[in-house]
């Protein structure tokens, strides 16, 4: 579970980037959080991954407290998370399973389940065909697919998405989407951080929009609310 209680987060420069967020997300659920550049979505990511700690309130993701973590705790915190970037972030001169492999290698995985494990997960998102090739020798959606097969191979309770499809064309988007989708219906929490509102619009998902660093909507299916029609007129926010 995903838990962000009256969080506020002001860095050292001044920027006051969360005020006072409240938001509960419960372990299965599939969830949009958008919002337009500056709103506060990449430090509600950062701080799921304890990147960044609350300047005040609390939360807490998968049993972890954010604003009290060790740092040797931190680790296996992120062992229960698997996050896929929009730039994929792949190792370019290992091959599609090299890639993967180094994920549980890194947390004393043995071959044996390493064997088991990478094919099956390479299986699930449909480039196990590709399994030898390097990544320059890939599409930009079989290289989002490597990296979602990446964050999946540890199995994680938690996958965050961060404008994971933001260099890929609408077509490749969909099935990008439609596979976390389906890795959503196998049982894991899916969270997606993007600001593609038509790509939204097309899944009947909750939907949490951040702007000015305090959550502004809060519904199932559809980028724009009645809510949000106070901040956008004319795509200009209205105070």
């Amino acid at each position: 579970m995903v838990k962000l209680l009256d969080t506020y987060k002001t860095y050292d420069n001044g920027t006051k980037a969360l005020k006072g967020v409240t938001l509960t997300i419960e372990d299965g659920e599939f969830v949009f959080i958008v919002g337009p550049s500056g709103s506060g979505k990449s430090t509600i990511i950062k701080m799921l991954a304890a990147e960044v700690r609350p300047t005040s309130g609390k939360v807490m993701v998968n049993g972890f407290n954010i604003g009290a973590i060790r740092q040797r705790e931190i680790p296996y915190l992120r062992r229960t998370i698997g996050v896929v970037f929009q730039d994929f972030r792949l190792i370019e001169n290992k091959s599609v399973h090299e890639n993967v492999a180094f994920v549980m290698r890194a947390v004393g995985a043995s071959p044996r389940a390493i064997k088991k494990r990478v094919p099956y997960v390479l299986d699930l998102v449909g480039i196990l065909h590709k399994s030898r090739r390097l990544p320059g020798e890939l599409s930009g959606g079989e290289q989002q697919r490597v990296a979602i097969a990446r964050a999946l191979v540890n199995n994680p309770s938690l996958i965050i998405a961060d404008e994971p499809t933001g260099n890929l064309d609408p077509a490749r988007s969909f099935e990008l989407m439609t596979l976390l989708e389906k890795i959503n219906m196998l049982g894991t929490t899916v969270v997606v951080v993007t600001h593609e509102k038509e790509l939204v619009n097309q899944f009947e998902k909750r939907v949490v929009t951040i702007d000015g660093g305090i959550v502004i909507s809060d519904k199932t299916g559809g980028y724009y609310s009645e809510r949000m029609n106070l901040y956008y007129g004319n795509g200009q926010i209205q105070h």
